[in-house]
């Protein structure tokens, strides 16, 4: 039997990108039944925080939680992976947009610009837990209004950090990246794997 982690996402990329190196994977996710103030990871900025910083301080923080709800349900301690996306423009931190009008207004900002995607990898043990990073820089084209209104209207920007998928419509936006193109998604391979490395989880080629 090959060993096996939990992933603390509801993202089905962060899932999909995990299945495409080989890695065997329980899914745990919050119920609404034990969510306890506790419990919530506090996704608000400090004041002064380095973008960097940020990004690690959630996914570790996601980290954390996930594993105090495997000792909640009396489940196996299996190493635990949580993640986090964040965009950073003008210094700005920009996450996900809180409503359609919010999704727009961060479009504009993006479009014909470059800005940077941070995704922040966390595991924990209940021994140790440790953190990696991934940096990447993507141009937008200019976006016309019409793109932007339509885009929005498809729902997919909703749930995904600076408002667009690369993997999904919006990949017709974006004219280069530099970086790392499954970091972008959500979860950076190269770094996940050496996460995994660290806390003894074998990838086989």
């Amino acid at each position: 039997m090959p060993p096996r982690i939990y992933l603390a996402s509801t993202s089905p990329r962060r899932r999909e990108l995990l299945r495409q190196i080989g890695v065997q994977f329980n899914l745990l996710v919050a119920r609404s039944s034990e969510r306890s103030p506790d419990d919530e990871v506090d996704e608000s900025p400090l004041a002064g925080e380095r973008v960097e910083d940020y990004v690690e301080r959630l996914a570790l923080a996601k980290a954390d939680s996930g594993f105090r709800r495997l000792a909640w349900r009396h489940l196996p301690q299996l190493p635990l992976l949580a993640a986090d996306t964040t965009l950073e423009l003008d210094g700005d931190i920009i996450g996900k947009p809180d409503s359609p009008e919010h999704a727009q207004e961060i479009l504009h900002r993006l479009s014909g610009r470059a800005h940077h995607v941070l995704t922040a990898v966390a595991m924990c043990d209940g021994r140790e837990r440790q953190s990696r990073t991934s940096i990447s820089e993507v141009r937008f084209r200019a976006l016309t209004d019409a793109e932007i209104r339509h885009y929005v209207a498809t729902g997919e920007p909703m749930d995904k950090a600076g408002a667009y998928g690369i993997q999904g419509r919006a990949a017709v936006f974006i004219e280069e990246i530099r970086g790392s193109y499954s970091g972008i998604m959500g979860l950076p391979i190269f770094e996940t794997a050496q996460l995994l490395d660290a806390f003894g989880y074998p990838l086989h080629s």
